[in-house]
Parts: structure tokens; sequence; C-alpha cells
């Protein structure tokens, strides 16, 4: 790599994102919660002093709200009864464990909050909303602490044999210094991808449609059909929770910024901007749009399901299954771990996955696209969500590309030539 490639890629590249990405966030919101989601005050100097003005500040009742949280869904997570269950191996030839009590736990979470609110009167269902923003730049104040201590645990403490540096610090910090960091036998990957970056989502949406009903005294179509159709997600991730663990965010990636800082910022403060925006502007939406948008969001949903399990089944049984009522189509791979071991896997190339390679990715994005129409066409940044979430997926499809390539060599240029398409049938 030349030296010039080195610095952006190792330096420039990963300190602009850490520099870049809390701003960014922060203005997102205040553009939807101040400004009803215009994105003329980005382009108008007369405005930016009131942009500037209306930016949340983190605040100390926030962050014992956070640590409050992230202690009662570790709680839930060391505490609920479930199998454990075993991740891929690792590089290094390890098998993370996990609990496997998602559903319980979101179960317990979205019912400790509806009691305290409802029936104890502890505060109004609504806070969430109220609260969104000092919430938010607190959680990106935490979010950096966290990944600098994750920084330094990996260099000094590591959990496992699966660490390491690049001799770039500010590249270390962004990536990550572990793979799979534990705490008091708690899987960190597991605490704050799922249980505080999903959870928390899940409850964000409970309040915002709180939130509309207190100031509409009822809840809109369009909050109706975007918090459902998310909830039905959340709901999907969890039962599915296991079949997370074999994703390229937890196989693949350390964590560090890029992970911690995402799933515990820019996951509750971007996936959400719709119905935060639905709750001071509501729609109704009329009954062929509802019908429309309802069937086709649960139909994407269903589908990335069916994708997921087909391939865990796959696995699990080494083929030996029937996808679409005939045999699976597999072939066989190789691959090493760091320790030396040889391995066998199996590639399907049959029922959705004769499709594309990566097609559980479509029905993910037409499904964000059915919670976020409700938002209408008013405003552009409502829509950000979407437009996000394909540019991300087009990067990881790439990222997935090169690890299959480099892990599997002449299998996966086999399982190319048998599956043509990425993404897309008959077109990418």
């Amino acid at each position: 790599m030349a030296p010039r490639a080195s610095v952006l890629r190792c330096t420039v590249g990963p300190l602009a994102l850490l520099l870049v990405t809390p701003p960014v966030v922060l203005f997102l919101w205040t553009l939807v919660a101040a400004f009803d989601g215009a994105l003329r005050p980005l382009v108008d100097p007369a405005r930016w002093p009131a942009l500037v003005a209306a930016l949340p500040r983190p605040t100390v009742r926030a962050a014992f709200t956070i640590a409050g949280f992230v202690a009662f869904e570790a709680a839930l997570l060391r505490l609920l009864p479930g199998p454990r269950r075993y991740g891929p191996v690792t590089p290094a030839g390890v098998r993370p464990v996990y609990r496997a009590n998602g559903p319980a736990a979101l179960a317990v979470t979205h019912a400790a909050y509806l009691a305290a609110s409802l029936e104890l009167g502890w505060f109004p269902p609504g806070i969430l909303y109220d609260r969104s923003g000092e919430l938010l730049a607190t959680a990106c104040v935490l979010a950096w602490a966290l990944s600098a201590a994750l920084y330094v645990k990996g260099l000094r403490r590591p959990s496992g044999p699966d660490h390491g540096t690049t001799g770039h610090r500010i590249l270390d910090l962004f990536w990550g210094t572990e793979l799979h960091p534990t705490l008091g036998g708690i899987d960190l990957k597991q605490l704050f991808n799922c249980r505080v970056g999903m959870m928390s989502w899940g409850l964000l949406l409970v309040s915002f449609a709180a939130a509309q009903h207190e100031r509409t005294h009822g809840i809109s179509s369009s909050m109706a059909v975007a918090t459902g159709l998310q909830l039905a997600y959340i709901v999907k991730f969890f039962v599915w929770e296991t079949g997370y663990f074999a994703t390229l965010d937890v196989m693949h990636d350390r964590f560090g910024y890029y992970l911690c800082w995402g799933v515990t910022v820019w996951l509750p403060g971007i996936y959400t901007l719709s119905t935060l925006y639905l709750v001071a502007h509501p729609r109704r939406l009329p009954l062929w749009e509802t019908v429309l948008l309802l069937t086709t969001g649960l139909t994407a949903l269903a589908v990335n399901y069916s994708a997921d399990e087909q391939r865990q089944r796959v696995r699990r049984t080494g083929g030996a299954t029937r996808i679409w009522g005939r045999p699976a189509k597999t072939l066989r791979a190789r691959y090493s771990t760091g320790d030396g071991t040889e391995h066998t896997t199996v590639l399907l190339h049959s029922g959705w996955w004769g499709l594309s390679r990566h097609f559980h990715y479509l029905p993910e994005v037409v499904l964000a696209v059915c919670w976020v129409a409700p938002a209408g066409s008013a405003r552009l940044l409502p829509w950000f969500y979407p437009v996000y979430l394909a540019v991300l997926l087009a990067d990881r499809t790439g990222r997935d590309e090169r690890r299959c390539l480099a892990k599997y060599g002449d299998a996966y240029r086999d399982y190319c030539r048998r599956v043509r398409w990425k993404v897309i049938p008959y077109l990418y």
C-alpha cells in the first residue's frame, strides 16, 4: 500500500469518522425535532446560530438513565433463563458462547417500561421522546468513552486470543482491538449490539407513539404503520438473535468505535428519524396505502426471516435438509483458522440463496422503505435511513464478497458461478 493511501486509510479516514459522526447524528435529530425536518437551516447561514443553539446537550441526568438501562439489560441477559448457544468458530479457533433469552428480555423490558409509566406513574410514557435529544447527546459522549475503554482493554486485558492491533492507533480505536470482549461473563457485543441498541430502538418507538397520543389524543394511522412494522422487525430480530451471531458484525468486525458507537448512538438516533418526525406531523393514510405498506412490509419481513432460516438450517444439518420441497443444493467449502485447524462448511445455492448471493439484504431495504413511507414526501430528511441502509448494504456486500473469497477460495468462486447475482436477481 502506498504511503499516502496508508495514511488516508489508517489515520485520516478513521479520524474523520470519529470526529464527524457525532455532530452528524445530532444535527439530523435537531433538524427533525426543532425545524420540522427542513434542510434549509443547513444551507442558510442566517439560520446557523439558531441551529447550533437548538442542538441537544449531554446531561448528568441522562447519563444516569443510560447507565441504569445498560445495567438493567445486563441483568436480564445474565439472569433470565435461556439455553447456551455457540457462535461460529473465530479466526483463532474459539467458539464464543451466548445466552439465548432475547424474546424474554424484549418482553420484560417493554412490560417494565409500560408498568412503570402507566401503572405506577413514575413518568409519562412519552418521556423518551421529550428527552430524546439529551439522551442522544449523552449517549454520544458515553459511547466515545466506552470505545476508548474497549481499546485499552484489548491492549492490556484481552478476553481471548482474538485480539491485536494494526500499528495505527486511530484505526485501532475505530475498528477495535478485540473481536469478542467479555466482562463479568457477559459478551459485550451481545449486550450492546442486541440488548442496548435494539432494545432502545423498541422503547423509543413505544414512547414516540405515546408522545403523539399525549399531544393529539390519538395515534395516527401513519404512526401505527411505521411503529408496527419496526416493532415487528425488532421482534423478528430477537427470535432470530442466535442467527445474528453468524453475521459480519459479530464474526469479523472487532468491537470498537465503529460498532460500539454505531449500535448505541447511530442506531437509535437514525433508525427512528421518520418516526420522530411523525410525532409532530401525523398523516392519515388512506386504507389502500395502509394495507399496501403493511402487506408489503410484513411480506418482506417474512422473506427476510425465511432466507436466514434456510441458511441456518442448512448449516445446522450439514446440507441434509429440503429447501422449497427439494433437497438443498450445497457446495462444500474448507477453511482454516488461526490455530491451524481445518474446518468444513456448506454454501447454500438453492431457495432464496439460489436467486442471489446476499438475497437477505433486498427485503431489508424494502421493509425500511415501508416503515418510512408513512412520513410522506413533504420532507426528504425522514427518508435518510433507507438511503443510508442501501449504501451500507452495498458496502457490506463488497466486504462479504472479499472475506468469503479469502476464506473459501476456489469453493467460493464456484459458488459465484452458480449464483450469478449479488443482491437483486437479474439486475445486480
